[in-house]
């Protein structure tokens, strides 16, 4: 599976980090806030594939929350090999994965399937509305997960939900709320910065 993608040439050795858009973005959409948050990584930037009335999406919904399980598995596997696509170009040192919203959302559905690909994962705004199957394979994965708490279309107990179940699953998971909703607050792009230097 090819994407359109933004892509900055690293060091030799340097993580990669992907960046996911949400509905309605592209691939301009954090494809810099990474490049200065990474200095010297590699960074790609896939461009969503689905169109939902113009707006880029990365799979398919029938509806605000319901999504097509099917469009996402088969977009996740497609994904899984993008991702893999882009490592054995640049062999980094480490995978970051940061998505926001619909971008969060994919990613989170690639590391359920194959959570050896991404290392350390940034899930801004994540809405999982099914339970995922356990995964081992997510142990000592490093994952945040940022949320507003009177987010509309992310409520906080799915959140909750996903954080528990990654933390069941062994993962090394921090959470960031603010007290607004779907909007990504200051506090939040402060917490991704702190998360992925430390």
């Amino acid at each position: 599976m090819t994407y359109v993608a933004k892509r900055t040439a690293g060091t030799a050795g340097a993580p990669l980090c992907l960046t996911f858009h949400g509905t309605g973005g592209s691939e301009d959409q954090f494809h810099g806030f990474a490049e200065q948050l990474l200095p010297g990584a590699h960074v790609t930037s896939p461009r969503g594939d689905v169109a939902e009335q113009g707006a880029l999406r990365y799979f398919r919904r029938a509806a605000e929350g319901v999504y097509d399980m099917a469009d996402l598995a088969q977009r996740s596997a497609a994904m899984a090999g993008f991702i893999a696509a882009e490592q054995a170009t640049t062999t980094p040192a480490q995978t970051i994965g940061l998505g926001y919203s619909n971008g969060a959302n994919i990613l989170a559905a690639v590391a359920f399937e194959k959570p050896a690909l991404v290392d350390t994962l940034v899930l801004m705004h994540p809405l999982i509305p099914w339970d995922p199957v356990p995964q081992p394979g997510l142990a000592g994965r490093r994952v945040l997960i940022t949320a507003g708490e009177r987010d509309p279309i992310c409520p906080a107990h799915r959140t909750q939900a996903l954080a528990e179940y990654l933390s069941a699953q062994g993962a090394d998971v921090t959470t960031h709320w603010h007290p607004g909703g779907h909007e990504i607050a200051q506090s939040e792009v402060d917490a991704v910065a702190a998360f992925l230097r430390g």
